[in-house]
């Protein structure tokens, strides 16, 4: 059975000119980036490049980059390092957990409401904003609904207030130009995976001047605010991911793509019975779309859809192994138990979302049935 893959949201496919660099690295480079011998020095200027590649991705300077494992890392450090500077974050009600987990163990939150698609209001964001106010969080757009948030707006209340901002950017980088210059932020997490890159990798961006005592300590690496040996390899892949990305006219043509693909699953799953889009209808990101889906528990769907050939996720959860009740949806007033997740990205073709619309329909026909026998 083909198999069609629409959990891009979680973990896109590796692109092959990052498998391929990699593969490349691998055979080719040894030695720690830190030494000075030749093959230390090979291994750095990979790694520079690396950085260089996705700071260009990102409009950003290169010095500002730090890699990381991850988006989860990126965040805790960009939290840690705050946290010092008083004892108070801000966050919508939506952010992710990573950021919601890492801010309430720094000190005390205020969480902002948002509205029925999941959107916060800047001026209920900055109202929050108080002198002991360490960092305000804002994403990019909703891991579980992909409505953008009013981040221009936020960044600069926030420089007016002389605050710091951090952009949890996992689920734009890749999708939406991201220009962390012209943002004016002070801090954007990204996720190697959500676009591409190789598992175990991200960074986040720290705007040049700024200084944040490190969340990882015992060496100088990463102009000391990350200790640790480099994840040469992932980061060499990261790079070669984000270079493909500055191609003229890729970000925008992967978007298009992704938006006629999520178009048609909103348009036809949208009009099943018993099913509800959520989040904003259009001020959203390309490759990601939810439903609400009456009637049927989300585990069962999702093996359902997995039987057909079709893997997919439960905007319910960010994790397999807890299905339960999303504090995303809950936040927006909506059924937090049933729903379904679809993304798409780079290797979506029309069989995957042909696949899913065929499949949907006589499984959620099949669960009610047994629902109501």
């Amino acid at each position: 059975m083909a198999r069609h893959y629409l959990d891009h949201a979680s973990a896109s496919p590796i692109r092959p000119a990052a498998a391929r660099a990699m593969t490349e690295a691998i055979g080719g480079l040894v030695g720690d980036p830190g030494r000075i011998h030749a093959e230390g020095m090979a291994a750095r200027a990979a790694l520079e490049q690396a950085r260089d590649e996705v700071a260009a991705l990102l409009g950003a300077r290169s010095r500002e980059v730090v890699f990381t494992s991850g988006a989860t890392e990126a965040i805790a450090m960009a939290t840690w390092g705050a946290a010092e500077r008083g004892g108070h974050q801000v966050l919508a009600a939506v952010e992710h957990s990573a950021v919601r987990q890492s801010a309430a163990r720094a000190g005390a939150v205020t969480e902002v409401a948002v509205d029925v698609h999941g959107r916060v209001d800047a001026g209920a964001v900055l109202d929050d904003v108080r002198p002991d106010t360490a960092l305000v969080h804002v994403q990019w757009a909703n891991h579980e609904v992909g409505s953008r948030q009013p981040v221009a707006e936020i960044v600069a209340g926030c420089r007016e207030r002389g605050v710091l901002v951090h952009v949890d950017a996992a689920q734009g980088v890749g999708h939406d130009p991201v220009d962390f210059a012209a943002l004016g932020a002070d801090l954007l997490s990204l996720s190697g995976p959500k676009f591409g890159g190789p598992f175990g990798t991200g960074a986040l961006l720290v705007r040049r001047g700024l200084r944040l005592r490190p969340l990882l300590l015992g060496g100088d690496q990463e102009r000391a605010r990350r200790a640790g040996l480099e994840n040469l390899f992932g980061a060499i892949g990261l790079g070669a991911a984000a270079r493909e990305l500055i191609e003229p006219g890729r970000l925008d043509a992967e978007a298009t793509a992704d938006r006629r693909h999520t178009d048609r699953l909103v348009d036809a799953i949208g009009a099943l019975p018993g099913v509800t889009a959520f989040g904003h209808p259009t001020d959203r990101v390309a490759h990601l779309v939810c439903f609400g889906i009456d009637g049927v528990e989300p585990q069962a769907v999702l093996l359902g859809l997995d039987q057909a050939g079709v893997a997919a996720h439960s905007g319910s959860a960010c994790a397999t192994e807890s299905l339960e009740p999303s504090p995303v949806l809950a936040a927006m007033g909506v059924d937090a138990e049933r729903s379904l997740r679809l993304s798409v990205g780079w290797s979506t073709t029309d069989a995957d979302i042909d696949a899913a619309l065929a499949a949907l329909p006589p499984v959620l026909e099949r669960l009610r049935a047994l629902a109501g026998a």
